[in-house]
Formats: C-alpha cells, structure tokens, sequence
C-alpha cells in the first residue's frame, strides 16, 4: 500500500531526512516513531504529497507522489499535528466542506459526512460551532475530515499531543478502530502511543531510519545482558566466588536495600543464559534464606532509548518480567 525507498530531503545544507526506506501493508498500522527533530514530520509531508522530495521514491496505494499527485492526495487522509478546522464554522458544515475538497461527489456528501461523523463520535455536536468544543472534539473533527472521503490511507501526525488523558485514550481507540479498513501511519514521538495502537513500528533519529520491527522484536533486539537480583536474609558475600564461577555469569556485585536484616545481589548473565535454578540451589544450600530471586529484562522504553542514543553507557530503567 506505501513504499518508501531512499527517501532524502534536504534544506539548502541541513538533510532533514537522509535515505529512508519503509513499507506500509494493507490494513496496517504502523507507528512512526521518533524524537522530536527527527524527521517524522517532513517524511509525513513528502507522503502526502505536500513537500517534494530532494531524492528517493515513494508510491502511495499505486502512484508516484512524485509524478502523480493529485492522485496520490486523493487516496490519503491527513491529519498534520495542529487540525485543519475552521473555528468558526458548525461541525457538519465544515465536514461537508472538506467532504466537497476531497472530491466527493455532491449526492454522497450527506452520507460520507454521516459515516465520518459516526465514526468518530461526533454526531452529537454536528451542529456546535468548532470553536466551542474542547480540544479532543476538535481532534476528533480533524481525523473526520480526513477519513470524510473514505481514502484508503490515513496519516496521522502526532494525534494526540495536547489532550488530556481519558482524550488520549479516547483517539487511541478511534484510531485502533480505523486499522483494517484504512491503512494508517502514525507519527509520534510518544512509546505508549504505539505501544496501544500499533502492530509495527519503525524508528527514525536524525533523519534516519535506526530500526524497523515489531514491538517485541526491537525489544529483543536491543535485550542486552540480564541481570538478576537477589534478596537473601543473611549476607552472601561469601557465596559471590562460587556464582562468579558459573557459566554465563558476566560480573556479580552487592546492592543496597533499605530494608533491615535483607541483603541483594546483583548478577549480570549473558544474553540468553538462564540460571536462576543453580543459584537458587546455591543460596538454599548455603543456608541464606532466599527471599527473593527477580530476572530483569530491558523494556521497551529502554530499547527506544537505547536506539536514538550514542552514549551506551547510560543507567537504563530496568522492569521486572520474571520471579520466582
């Protein structure tokens, strides 16, 4: 449905975007994912055929933005960042407007409006100057207007910057809800956005493209070391040669706790190795009552993290993904 290929965009020195491939399927929805300044906004503006490019290709639904782009707009809905509504017009006339610019044809207008409507949840304020409702309505009548023409494509550029948390929640799942009947993008530089919307997402910093995956799989990919922490009564410092000696143990250290009478270790493990059993067999037998064993995985938050920055070094958050 969208294919980008060595996409480029320069502004006399500055490169904006620099060769930026990327596949969209049928139906899908795919999280564009970025930093603020990393291109995710000119990238959309070249798909809609709003900007050219300097280089590269892109097809959306069968045509060349480049040389068909009238055709191209038409198979599209876009929502840029800030709603292109009119404040001071009713929310039915200003769809019914938009539905016209589309190119609707004038004896479907009223129905499409209806089903944009509809859609989105708006049918009880059709008759509310815009400029009236609260800032997720008007969102809302943003994201009606692009689906008015029932285009097989939506893009949607950063939807939900500026809501409140239950508006938030409430366009996530208008936009779930779009997925299967439109093919969507959407542009974000927010993890729980993607996170509760989308099956696939693509990351982009400074202009290029650093990982294109599932969710689960960018997670994985970036899963550096393990490391377990573990809480016993009594203090094991005596037992940390014996775990150092296992295999896949990396490093051992003792922690902190600020509960009395409890002392934590920390073991770092290879990628992949898993021996919390022959610890647990260790500490049990050394008589240091285990009180608790945690294996920590990177989340997806530090995988996002750890893509778009240079400095590995950094303390990533850890979250707790498996006990016993």
């Amino acid at each position: 449905m969208i294919e980008v290929s060595n996409l480029v965009k320069k502004y006399n020195e500055r490169t904006a975007v620099s060769g930026v491939s990327f596949s969209v399927k049928k139906g899908e929805i795919l999280g564009f994912l970025g930093p603020n300044g990393a291109g995710k906004s000119t990238t959309m503006k070249i798909l809609s055929a709003f900007i050219e490019a300097s280089a590269g290709t892109v097809t959306v639904n069968g045509f060349n933005v480049a040389s068909e782009p009238r055709k191209v707009k038409a198979s599209i809905g876009y929502l840029p960042e800030n709603p292109p509504v009119y404040t001071g017009m009713e929310v039915e006339s200003y769809l019914r407007f938009a539905a016209r610019i589309h190119g609707v044809e004038k004896t479907n207008v009223k129905k499409s409006v209806e089903a944009a409507m509809e859609k989105c949840g708006i049918s009880d304020v059709r008759n509310r100057l815009i400029g009236n409702l609260s800032k997720g309505y008007r969102q809302r009548v943003g994201l009606a207007q692009a689906i008015a023409h029932n285009p097989p494509v939506l893009i949607l550029d950063e939807p939900t910057v500026g809501l409140d948390p239950r508006q938030i929640i409430e366009i996530r799942n208008l936009i779930q809800s779009l997925g299967g009947e439109h093919t969507v993008i959407l542009s974000t530089h927010i993890l729980p956005e993607v996170q509760a919307t989308c099956s696939r997402v693509v990351v982009i910093d400074k202009g290029k493209v650093v990982a294109e995956d599932t969710l689960d799989g960018i997670a994985a990919r970036m899963q550096s070391n393990a490391r377990l922490t573990i809480t016993t009564a009594k203090d094991p410092k005596n037992l940390l040669p014996e775990i150092q000696k296992l295999d896949g143990v990396v490093s051992t250290s003792v922690g902190k706790t600020a509960t009395e009478g409890e002392f934590v270790v920390y073991v770092e493990c290879q990628k992949g190795s898993d021996i919390r059993s022959m610890i647990s067999e260790k500490i049990v037998h050394a008589n240091l009552s285990l009180l608790g064993l945690f294996q920590e995985k990177l989340s997806l938050e530090d995988a996002f993290v750890r893509l778009i920055t240079v400095d590995e070094n950094l303390d990533f958050k850890r979250e707790d993904t498996q006990h016993v």
